[in-house]
């Protein structure tokens, strides 16, 4: 049977799902309501990047706008962030919030931080993985192939495992961005509180992601095992 029709992978998939959209909805609501607040420092997500990583000695870090809603990511291949209209420009809270969580990345680098290499050395696999390892497997059920059943097996391991180390990369670039965002005098200590809100919103969608990926590798195992 098709993972998508298969009943069992249906009651798997909703504690996920639920998550999923909780998570969505809480990062978009925590988001737009900070981002009504201007930190009083009266400097922009791109100005409050640039700040913290010159804070600590990182001057190598390209920062430039990118399209798209909360589409903000560090590439440590180009070692370049990429920043959103609402988060380049802005000078909210919720901007200053993102834009610190990415800049956190880039120090991640700049400091070697080990989970982030593992998770960079992961992207490959994950990305064959997340695309092949369902097809694989639901044509290995459909023929009772248990060769494909276990390659399918073996293809989604790596995407939960890359689920499982964003975890602590995500928290630690968090955790970065709150404690020297104001160490920097981007934001006071109040207001880190709330910038931190956006922050902990947006570590649930991380969560959500590696509930759902452990979820779909419990049901590839125990339907390999019918």
């Amino acid at each position: 049977m098709v993972p998508m029709f298969d009943p069992m992978y249906l009651i798997l998939a909703v504690p996920g799902l639920l998550l999923a959209m909780l998570a969505s909805f809480m990062v978009k609501g925590t988001f737009n309501k900070y981002s009504k607040v201007a930190a009083r420092s009266g400097i922009t997500g791109a100005e409050a990047a640039r700040r913290m990583l010159e804070k600590e000695g990182v001057y190598d870090v390209t920062i430039e706008p990118v399209q798209g809603f909360l589409s903000d990511h560090y590439d440590p291949r180009s070692n370049t962030l990429r920043l959103s209209p609402g988060v380049y420009q802005s000078r909210s809270l919720s901007a200053i919030g993102v834009a610190c969580h990415e800049a956190g990345h880039a120090l991640q680098k700049a400091h070697n931080y080990a989970p982030l290499t593992l998770r960079s050395a992961l992207v490959p696999v994950t990305q064959f993985g997340s695309s092949l390892a369902i097809p694989i497997f639901a044509i290995g059920l459909m023929t009772s192939i248990p060769f494909l059943q276990t390659l399918g097996l073996w293809l989604f391991i790596g995407v939960v495992a890359f689920s499982i180390i964003t975890l602590p990369v995500e928290w630690d670039a968090s955790a970065r961005a709150k404690r020297l965002m104001v160490g920097s005098g981007i934001v006071t200590e109040q207001e880190q509180v709330h910038a931190g809100k956006v922050l902990n919103a947006a570590f649930l969608t991380y969560v959500a992601a590696a509930v759902q990926a452990i979820l779909t590798l419990l049901y590839f195992f125990l339907r390999s095992r019918d």
